[in-house]
């Protein structure tokens, strides 16, 4: 059901893969809700996915970016503005990749080559995305900057390797940038999701079975991906408009849980 929240905003979506992507379901949902919105992910992962589809479906234009360049970004802020008429009013950062995970190297050897570059993929860019609005003052007032992140920054899930400091980096840069947005009416928040099954999620190690332990123990069940676009869309509206410097868990229970009778087949 759409009730146009974000009529006459404009906003850009990172990370955008293929039809599975959280990143997917928001830049639907925004268009949906009245927004006009740009696309951007790295020429690799363009090349790799449908985003062409998506943007010819939104009528989005696609820019591609790297998120680890400054001059990429500065490029991608200021030709969005010129695409859409204006300062940007939400800006979602879905971004998160580890090399490590990838390769299947244990937490016990790691090559820290590779996870220099978890880390500057997937938390750095957060902020040097932040660095780019901010030195453009490409944010209207009362925006809305978003990043996606998971409960391994909190708590420890072995497979997750070190994509878990990746995400307790990126909420660190949330609340830090966050203090200093809050000068221009801008808010930053970041959303922990459930497990999803998303290209980068079914690719950690055991995460069919993790992805069904968090379907037991969440009281509600896990949030999908069009779940997660619909809590996005709140974020990016202005009826949160004094949330800010957040981790907002959107995981169907699961982060206030020590244990489910559920998963003990207990349930009455």
């Amino acid at each position: 059901m759409s009730t146009k929240l974000l009529a006459g905003k404009r906003g850009v979506v990172f990370g955008a893969l293929n039809k599975d992507s959280i990143a997917w379901k928001v830049a639907e949902r925004c268009v949906e809700q009245g927004a006009t919105i740009t696309l951007t992910n790295a020429p690799v992962a363009m090349r790799l996915g449908e985003l062409q589809d998506l943007g010819e479906k939104l009528n989005a234009e696609i820019i591609p970016a790297d998120a680890t360049s400054m001059e990429d970004l500065d490029a991608l802020f200021e030709k969005s503005m010129d695409v859409l008429g204006g300062k940007i009013d939400f800006v979602l950062h879905a971004i998160g990749m580890s090399v490590n995970v990838r390769k299947n190297r244990h937490y016990t050897d790691l090559k820290y080559d590779w996870m220099q570059k978890t880390f500057d993929v997937s938390a750095i860019s957060f902020h040097k995305v932040m660095q780019s609005l901010w030195k453009l003052d490409a944010m209207n007032e009362w925006g809305s900057i978003l990043g996606l992140s998971y409960i391994a920054a909190q708590r420890v899930f072995p497979d997750y390797s070190e994509m878990a400091e990746s995400k307790a980096l990126l909420e660190s840069f949330a609340r830090s940038f966050g203090y200093h947005f809050a000068e221009r009416k801008v808010r930053v928040n970041t959303v922990s999701q459930s497990p999803t099954w998303t290209t980068a999620g079914s690719g950690v190690k055991g995460f069919e079975e993790f992805f069904n332990y968090a379907e037991k123990m969440s009281p509600l069940g896990n949030a999908s991906a069009e779940d997660c676009a619909d809590y996005c869309i709140t974020l990016f509206s202005d009826l949160t408009k004094r949330v800010t410097m957040q981790n907002l868990y959107h995981d169907g229970g699961f982060s206030s849980m020590g244990m489910n009778p559920a998963i003990l087949g207990l349930e009455e």
